[in-house]
């Protein structure tokens, strides 16, 4: 059975402070630091919100149609969600 792996070797020139940083998080994560670079540049690559998520964000920042919160029957709002 014959493996193959469709990576390509790449090099980057990074801060040595950053490196660190990234071998210090791989390792608390149990991971390489190959695959942790990796997954961390696909998920800012491939992560989009979809079209419900980015209307949600055009009415937050939009402010329109803001609620207020009233704290004093905060538990009654939460019960009602």
């Amino acid at each position: 059975m014959e493996v193959t792996s469709d990576r390509k070797l790449t090099a980057f020139r990074l801060k040595t402070s950053l490196i660190e940083r990234l071998k210090q998080e791989a390792k608390r994560e149990n991971r390489s630091l190959n695959n942790y670079v990796e997954t961390l540049l696909m998920d800012a690559t491939y992560r989009k919100p979809n079209a419900e998520t980015l209307a949600a964000i055009e009415e937050a920042r939009s402010g329109k149609e803001l609620e207020t919160l009233d704290v004093d029957h905060f538990k009654e709002f939460v019960a009602s969600l």
